[in-house]
């Protein structure tokens, strides 16, 4: 909760919120969500195939046709994010652009280009995982804890 509503208002700036209110415009949350879903779905669809791609012109299984399709979506991502066009399907798509893979690329990517004035070592290095990090440390985290109650839970394995 924002520290505007935890403190107590003066009845000006309860009638300005009232009023603020009443002229904020309303939020398409049906259509956002269909956007949403279309952008999503599209990057999924994209996903698979390439990794039907790899299975049938590189003759890949399709247990090791997984890691050249997540390296091509990667790429994709960051080529689109440095050109500017990953951040208008994003604007346009809202949280469809957030597929795991792409998503994660693309915040590295732009907080990368981003600081890239600040030198290699500082700017891109440094700053590449300050949007990612905490991404990165709560998924090895929350994997370490799954992998532990399931060692506990299930000895056989």
């Amino acid at each position: 909760m924002s520290n505007s509503k935890k403190k107590k208002q003066t009845p000006v700036q309860q009638q300005y919120q009232k009023l603020a209110k009443r002229h904020e415009p309303s939020r398409p949350v049906f259509v956002n969500c269909i956007r949403a879903f279309l952008v999503g779905g599209v990057i999924c669809i994209i996903g698979q195939a390439f990794t039907d791609m790899y299975i049938h012109w590189f003759g890949f299984e399709k247990e090791k046709a997984s890691n050249p399709t997540v390296a091509t979506l990667i790429l994709i991502s960051v080529i689109l994010t440095s050109l500017g066009v990953y951040d208008k399907i994003a604007q346009w798509a809202g949280a469809g652009t957030a597929v795991p893979v792409t998503g994660f690329a693309n915040t590295m990517a732009s907080s990368a280009i981003e600081h890239r004035c600040e030198g290699l070592v500082l700017g891109v290095g440094g700053k590449m995982f300050e949007l990612s990090g905490p991404v990165i440390v709560f998924g090895t985290v929350a994997a370490f804890v799954v992998g532990l109650l399931h060692w506990l839970f299930n000895p056989a394995y």
